[in-house]
C-alpha cells in the first residue's frame, strides 16, 4: 500500500549529524515504539524532501514525496516545497479542500502565491484530509507543512474516521486528538494564538471534541485574558456590526504586504542601490495614431484588441538589434556584461493583486499580430493572477505604460538584473511649430529611459532612443526591416 511502501522507501533513517546533509533536517515523530511516553519526545530526523515537481501546463507543482510518514497510522505531512529558484516562503492565498474531505492523486490542495507567480499545489497521495495547518493570508516557509493527509494502509494501519481513533498493529488506540492536537478550523487556531492561549489545553465542545470559537472565547474569559480587541477586529471584520467607539474613532490600520507587492519592497530596494541614468524625450506618435486606425477599420478579429503597445514593442526590439548593450544585464561579482540573444520585453500591468511584469518572449522573432495576441494574453492572466512562472521570468527590458493611466512621464527605478527600463507617457495633442513657422497639431508622447549607468552611458542611451523614436514616427523605416 503507499503508506507502506514510502515507509520502506525511507527504512534508512538514521540520527542526524551536521555532515551529513547540507540542508536543516525535517523532524518527523514517531510512533512505532510502543511506549506509553508521547510521540513528540522521540524525534529523529530524515533527508528534506525531494524538490517539486513542474506539472505542465496546470500551473500546479507537488511534492515527490511527503515530509513526514507514520507507517502505522498511514498521517503524512505535506510540505510546502521549493516553488522557484531563490523562494523561500509563499502566501497561502485558498484552500481547494477542507477537513475531513478525500483527496485523490494530483488533485489540487491549495494555491499559493510567491513573488514571482501564483501556483496550485496538488496532491501526491490518494487519501483524506486529517488537518489543515494554516490559514489564507498565512506566510509559509518552504519546508513547513501544508496539510496532514491519512492514507488508508489495510495491512499497516486503519484510520477509523467515526471513531476518530487510530487503531495500531498492537491493539491500543491513540486519539486523533494526541496525534493531531486539538481539532479546530485555521481561523480558531489562529484566534488562539492572537489571544496566547494554548489551544490544545481547551477542551472542544463541538463534534467529536472540535474546538470552536465560543470555546476559545470561553477559556480566555475564564482566565482572564483580554478580548476586547480582538472581539470587535472580527466584528469589524464580519460586517454583521461595526460598535460606535468604533465607528467614531479614525484608527490606523496595519495592512501586510503580500504576494507581488512584498515582491516590490525586494525589488525596489535592490533597484536603489544601482546609479541610474535618465534620458527625456518626446516622440512624435502622428503615425502611430494613423496606423492603429488603420488597424482598428480593416480588423477582422473581434477578440484581437488593437493598442499603441504593440507596435512600440516591434519597434523598440528593432532598436535593440542596433544596440545590443541595452539588451544585456550586468553580473557585478565577475564584472561581466551579458548580451542577451533573444528580446523579452516585459510590459508593467497595475493589477489589484499589485505590480507585476510578465515578459513577450522573443519579439524579434514575432509579428505585430502575434505580438499583440500575446501582450492580450498576458494581460488576461495578470487581470485574474494567473501568470505562470515562465511568464514573469527571463525579460531582457521593461516598458512601464503610465500614460494609460494618466500623467506625461515617470522616472522609474530598474527591473534587475535589467540595464534599461522606459516608462511612456500619455499621448496628447499639443501645438508644433514647422520649418516654415506655421503652427500645427502633434500628438506627442514623452518617454523616460532609465538605465544601469554601470553599463550604459549617456551618448549610448541617446543614440538609441533616437533610433527607437526614428522607427516610430516612420513605420514604413520598421516595415523595410522586419522579417
Amino acid at each position: 500500500m503507499i503508506a507502506r511502501r514510502i515507509w520502506r522507501s525511507h527504512r534508512f533513517l538514521r540520527p542526524f549529524s551536521s555532515s551529513s546533509v547540507c540542508s536543516p533536517p525535517f523532524r518527523v515523530p514517531e510512533y512505532l515504539s510502543q511506549s506509553s511516553s508521547s510521540p513528540a519526545s522521540r524525534p529523529f530526523f530524515v533527508h528534506p524532501p525531494t524538490l517539486m515537481k513542474w506539472g505542465g501546463g496546470s500551473r500546479s507543482w507537488f511534492s515527490n514525496e511527503a515530509m513526514a510518514t507514520d507507517s502505522n497510522s498511514g498521517l503524512i505531512d505535506v510540505p510546502l516545497a521549493q516553488t522557484g529558484e531563490g523562494i523561500a516562503e509563499c502566501e497561502l492565498l485558498k484552500w481547494f479542500v477542507k477537513e475531513g474531505d478525500s483527496v485523490e492523486e494530483f488533485q489540487p490542495l491549495c494555491e499559493v502565491q510567491s513573488d514571482k507567480a501564483t501556483i496550485e499545489i496538488t496532491s501526491r497521495f490518494k487519501g483524506k484530509v486529517a488537518l489543515i495547518s494554516h490559514s489564507p493570508g498565512d506566510i509559509i516557509k518552504v519546508g513547513e507543512t501544508l496539510v496532514r493527509l491519512a492514507v488508508e494502509d489495510s495491512q499497516d494501519s486503519l484510520l477509523t474516521t467515526d471513531s476518530s481513533e487510530i487503531v495500531t498493529l498492537g491493539g491500543s488506540k491513540q486519539g486523533t486528538e494526541n496525534l493531531l492536537g486539538a481539532l479546530s478550523t485555521p481561523a480558531v487556531r489562529n484566534l488562539a494564538k492572537d489571544l496566547g492561549i494554548d489551544i490544545n489545553v481547551i477542551t472542544g465542545t463541538g463534534k467529536d471534541g472540535r474546538v470552536l470559537k465560543e470555546d476559545v472565547l470561553r477559556f480566555s474569559d475564564q482566565k482572564g485574558f483580554v478580548t476586547d480587541s480582538v472581539s470587535s477586529e472580527h466584528a469589524v471584520i464580519g460586517g454583521d456590526s461595526v460598535s460606535t467607539k468604533a465607528s467614531s474613532n479614525f484608527e490606523d490600520k496595519t495592512v501586510p504586504l503580500r504576494g507581488f507587492s512584498r515582491a516590490m519592497v525586494k525589488t525596489m530596494t535592490m533597484a536603489t542601490s544601482v546609479p541610474h541614468f535618465h534620458f527625456v524625450e518626446e516622440i512624435n506618435c502622428d503615425s502611430l495614431v494613423e496606423l492603429k486606425q488603420f488597424f482598428k477599420e480593416n480588423n477582422t478579429d473581434s477578440t484581437i484588441k488593437r493598442t499603441f503597445l504593440p507596435t512600440l514593442i516591434k519597434s523598440l526590439s528593432m532598436a535593440l538589434t542596433k544596440y545590443p548593450f541595452v539588451n544585456s544585464c550586468f553580473n557585478a561579482e565577475s564584472l561581466e556584461i551579458i548580451l542577451k540573444g533573444s528580446h523579452n520585453i516585459g510590459v508593467a500591468m497595475a493589477t489589484e493583486h499589485g505590480l507585476v511584469v510578465p515578459n513577450i518572449k522573443n519579439v524579434q522573432s514575432l509579428s505585430l499580430l502575434e505580438i499583440t495576441k500575446e501582450l492580450s494574453r498576458l494581460q488576461h492572466l495578470a487581470a485574474n493572477n494567473k501568470l505562470n512562472p515562465e511568464d514573469v521570468t527571463g525579460g531582457t527590458i521593461t516598458l512601464s505604460n503610465i500614460g494609460a493611466i494618466g500623467g506625461k512621464f515617470g522616472s522609474p527605478l530598474l527591473n534587475l538584473p535589467e540595464v534599461a527600463i522606459i516608462a511612456l507617457g500619455r499621448i496628447e495633442k499639443v501645438p508644433k511649430f514647422s520649418k516654415e513657422g506655421t503652427v500645427y497639431p502633434a500628438s506627442i508622447m514623452m518617454v523616460n529611459i532609465a538605465a544601469d549607468h554601470r553599463v550604459l552611458d549617456g551618448a549610448t542611451v541617446a543614440r538609441f532612443c533616437c533610433q527607437w523614436k526614428e522607427y516610430v514616427e516612420k513605420p514604413e523605416l520598421l516595415m523595410l526591416q522586419m522579417r
